[in-house]
């Protein structure tokens, strides 16, 4: 198999497709918490998005962070798209629109996963200062249409844009003007695993509607309070969605694996090149059949590439990822995995959550994802709200992370991070539903406020 990763072996069975995932267990003691964040770029004079090359641009700010930290860059073709950092398992990479993304290196407690966000945040600063180049943290760009934003020179992305546009209306708003924060977390077990699934699937929601900060788009008011959660149901209904599978009977790795297997392709990477490959099923592949590499079959770093283009509320790899969050201040981001970790990784609190959950049916959970990026905290729920659950949920978490009980070097346990949520409950107001009260009261109009307000 010429040109295929020689250090990833072939898939010989069905249990390599489960394995991939099922490795990923590991004892309490090895749990971690991941997060990652994207961040919008933009100048300031004039206001406008950030090209890749010039003396200002996106390369400029990767080779000046590159200097900084001693990460290693990573190139496609000519161009650095991101950097590593090899001793922490952590890195920064670029979405198609300049996104600036952090991809947290594991963190054993919250405390430790905000100082990393804190020292990144003032790197990222410090060489962004003198380019002219800023960071916004909302979940949709407010001002720019798709075509005004410029295009990282990434492979994957000329693949992914054209497919995109056949099989979903807002695909390309999702690539180039969105931005989320996503918390990654662990499981001791397969039935670990699904239970922490299946809570995280059914909060998905509540997460959505608490976090809710895209009220903008085009330099109006979007009619949501997340249009990037809205843009998600508008994208590729073959890979995104909430799971309902996974509430059945029986449902383990092996039936995620079924699923994965059923959804549409974009690429192979061969010789370090990206082959188009979009809408070829993996499972001819198995088989030799992909018309565009014949004879040739998948490794196990095919699959987990693959597996990494599946979007749904919550990503099962070798950790559950959380996806349904607009990105926010720099205290959002750390809350939103201070969240989840509350709720996961405590037992009684996993316990609490997982009962409050499972008497929804599936139409009432697929009602919460379609209805909250535009009522929010609103949202009806049998008798009751969104809202309600939300604060239940919140109060499940924090309780959980004060049992964890792990202290800070003031002797504050992690439920310090969770100062966002509580406001917005108190309030009982999203943080796009208090960017629209200013929109209409202090910026009297004037949308581009948002780029000095909420600047991180």
């Amino acid at each position: 198999m010429a040109g295929a990763d020689i250090d990833s072996p072939l898939i010989d069975s069905r249990a390599d497709l489960i394995e991939a995932m099922a490795r990923g267990c590991k004892p309490e003691s090895e749990w971690r918490i991941g997060t990652e964040h994207e961040k919008h770029v933009f100048h300031t004079n004039p206001l406008r998005p950030v090209a890749y090359d010039g003396p200002n641009g996106i390369r400029a700010l990767l080779e000046g962070v590159q200097a900084e930290t001693g990460w290693h860059p990573f190139y496609d073709g000519d161009n650095v798209i991101g950097l590593r950092n090899d001793a922490e398992a952590g890195g920064i990479s670029l979405e198609p629109g300049g996104q600036f993304e952090l991809s947290g290196a594991p963190q054993a407690d919250m405390h430790a996963s905000a100082a990393e966000l804190a020292e990144h945040m003032r790197i990222a600063k410090k060489v962004a200062g003198p380019l002219d180049i800023n960071f916004l943290g909302l979940g949709v760009t407010p001002l720019w249409s798709v075509d005004e934003i410029p295009a990282m020179p990434k492979s994957r992305y000329g693949i992914m844009k054209p497919y995109m546009e056949k099989v979903g209306t807002l695909g390309t708003s999702m690539m180039f003007r969105s931005c989320t924060v996503q918390a990654n977390l662990d499981f001791s077990s397969e039935a670990d695993m699904v239970k922490k699934l299946r809570v995280a699937v059914a909060l998905q929601p509540i997460a959505t509607a608490l976090f809710a900060n895209s009220p903008f788009v085009d330099g109006k008011e979007s009619g949501f309070l997340s249009f990037r959660s809205h843009i998600w149901l508008n994208t590729d209904d073959a890979r995104t969605g909430m799971l309902p599978f996974a509430f059945d009977e029986g449902f383990g790795f092996e039936q995620y694996a079924d699923y994965a297997l059923d959804v549409p392709m974009y690429f192979v990477i061969r010789d370090g090149s990206y082959v188009n490959v979009a809408g070829e099923s993996f499972r001819d592949f198995l088989r030799g059949e992909l018309p565009q590499l014949p004879g040739d079959r998948p490794t196990i770093k095919d699959w987990e590439d693959h597996l990494s283009t599946i979007f749904p509320e919550v990503r099962l790899k070798q950790f559950l990822e959380m996806r349904g969050a607009d990105m926010g201040d720099e205290k959002s981001v750390t809350a939103l995995s201070a969240f989840w970790t509350g709720l996961l990784y405590d037992s009684v609190s996993l316990e609490a959550a997982y009962e409050m959950i499972m008497p929804w049916t599936q139409d009432e959970r697929d009602d919460m994802r379609r209805e909250v990026p535009r009522l929010g905290m609103e949202t009806p729920v049998g008798r009751t709200n969104v809202y309600d659950f939300a604060a239940q949920a919140v109060g499940i978490a924090e309780a959980g992370l004060v049992r964890r009980n792990r202290l800070n070097a003031a002797g504050q346990d992690e439920s310090i991070h969770m100062a966002p949520l509580e406001e917005t409950i108190r309030l009982a107001k999203t943080p796009a539903e208090r960017w629209l009260e200013k929109l209409h009261g202090e910026w009297a109009g004037d949308l581009s406020r948002i780029f000095v307000d909420a600047r991180m």
